[in-house]
């Protein structure tokens, strides 16, 4: 069931109701939330709940073994840690890897058949196990006791992120699950306007930019000439940045309305002055977690200059992974770890933050620039078709351009996005100042327009795939 769709509002209200009923009971309304967030899970598919069971249950296990074990905490862990990845993997990488293996065993002329077998991926699975891996380490290292266990299944499960994040860590968000005094709705303004704008992010803006150059130029990019292509780049740029921030946005707001906080997912990831700089902006509770649970377990920065970079590579590497089991995504993340290390040897026989020293509007460009070039391989379905896109881009000089007017546009929106900042605070301002009796009549009425300005049918989140 798609948080955008209009049953899944409907639903909502009625949950919001009695969800409030029982705001003097937060054992109750943990319940109901747990109740409802394997309902969401099961609505995919009843084997995806059965599987987050049995997945919490062992997670608890591992838990209660590290927090009782005077002697062998570590090897616990370890085994957890262990479970947990290989359940992902399983579930995620089987079919890539038996495809790749199975070529490998031909290449050899070993007459070795694997087995097919159709592995549906478990929605939020990835998520899931980041959020279980975060527990785990925080009782390791006492940051926590072990939870109760339906604690524990509402932690794994809690469906404003379980779909597509953002990542929660157990040490700030478990806190939030344990109270004994009544919730109270947080920032109710601003849960509105994060809502309002999620829905005209995703539903419109990104809905109309998809089907307007995105799907088109990508579908076919041997008939479009550099600038359109240059133009669908761009698009592609804009629109998951749309769709994945409004997500981020949209269950932020409904999170708040619950009573609860989710971490800050992104800030103005395109204000960026370089790579670095974008990694701290974007998708940010992904990009935090590599760097407590893998860059740094590897070493991070305390092993020399280039153990630095080798544990940069492995770790973007890591991250094009863990974003889809395919050598487009592998290539994505390796694109940002050569980046990430080229900015670094910059820096160390340049000077740091050299070139944004001089120029912050060309660091930018550089940086935005590079980024559209990687999300052709996060866009593009396979390897054939990226490379087709770029053998286009250098080559169409010639072609008639279909969309003068919009690169025009776009680079004008480029310009002025910086002003974007302001725009969630002076909407949340506004709000406050309607009367309480009219925000439901203005919530629907910019429903409806969105509605009828976007596109039919309701979008995916892209991010959900992951």
């Amino acid at each position: 069931m798609s948080y955008l769709s209009i049953e899944f509002g409907l639903i909502f209200v009625v949950f919001f109701a009695i969800y409030w009923a029982l705001r003097l009971l937060p054992k109750s309304q943990n319940n109901l939330l747990l109740i409802s967030s394997y309902l969401i899970v099961a609505s995919y598919s009843f084997q995806f709940a059965v599987i987050l069971f049995f997945y919490t249950c062992a997670i608890y296990f591992f838990s209660v073994m590290i927090a009782t074990s005077k002697y062998h905490a570590k090897r616990w862990l370890i085994l957890g840690l262990s479970a947990a990845i290989i359940n992902l993997a399983l579930f995620k990488y089987f079919d890539f890897f038996r495809y790749e293996l199975q070529s490998l065993l031909n290449y050899l002329d070993l007459s070795i058949l694997l087995p097919v077998i159709t592995v549906l991926i478990p929605i939020g699975i990835s998520f899931y196990t980041f959020h279980s891996v975060s527990y785990l380490v925080s009782v390791k290292n006492k940051e926590l006791s072990v939870a109760k266990f339906w604690d524990l299944a509402l932690f794994l499960s809690f469906f404003p992120s379980i779909i597509a994040g953002p990542i929660n860590r157990a040490k700030t968000f478990l806190p939030q699950i344990v109270v004994s005094k009544p919730r109270e709705v947080l920032e109710p303004f601003r849960a509105f306007t994060l809502i309002i704008l999620a829905i005209i992010k995703v539903y419109c803006l990104g809905g109309l930019i998809s089907e307007n150059w995105v799907t088109p130029i990508f579908s076919n990019p041997l008939e479009y000439c550099t600038l359109d292509l240059l133009v669908g780049l761009y698009a592609y740029a804009i629109q998951i940045y749309l769709n994945f921030s409004g997500y981020t946005d949209l269950v932020t707001g409904i999170a708040l309305l619950l009573g609860f906080r989710l971490p800050i997912n992104f800030n103005f990831p395109y204000l960026a002055t370089n790579l670095r700089d974008f990694w701290d902006r974007w998708h940010i509770s992904l990009s935090h977690w590599i760097r407590d649970y893998i860059y740094i377990p590897l070493g991070g920065s305390r092993h020399g200059f280039v153990r630095t970079q080798l544990n940069v590579m492995l770790a973007m590497l890591l991250s094009g992974l863990w974003h889809g089991a395919g050598i487009n995504f592998i290539i994505w993340g390796s694109c940002h770890g050569i980046g990430i290390v080229f900015l670094n040897i910059l820096d160390r026989y340049v000077g740091r933050g050299w070139i944004v020293q001089r120029s912050p509007i060309i660091a930018r460009l550089l940086t935005w620039h590079y980024i559209c070039f990687t999300w052709l391989f996060f866009c593009c379905e396979s390897l054939a078709d990226a490379l087709d896109y770029l053998n286009a881009l250098c080559h169409n000089f010639l072609v008639d351009s279909h969309y003068i007017g919009v690169f025009i546009i776009i680079c004008i929106v480029f310009l002025m996005y910086p002003i974007s900042k302001n725009i969630p605070n002076w909407c949340t301002a506004q709000l406050s100042k309607i009367n309480s009796i009219f925000l439901p009549v203005f919530f629907t009425l910019i429903l409806w327009l969105t509605i009828y300005l976007a596109p039919s049918g309701v979008p995916n989140f892209i991010y959900a795939n992951f």
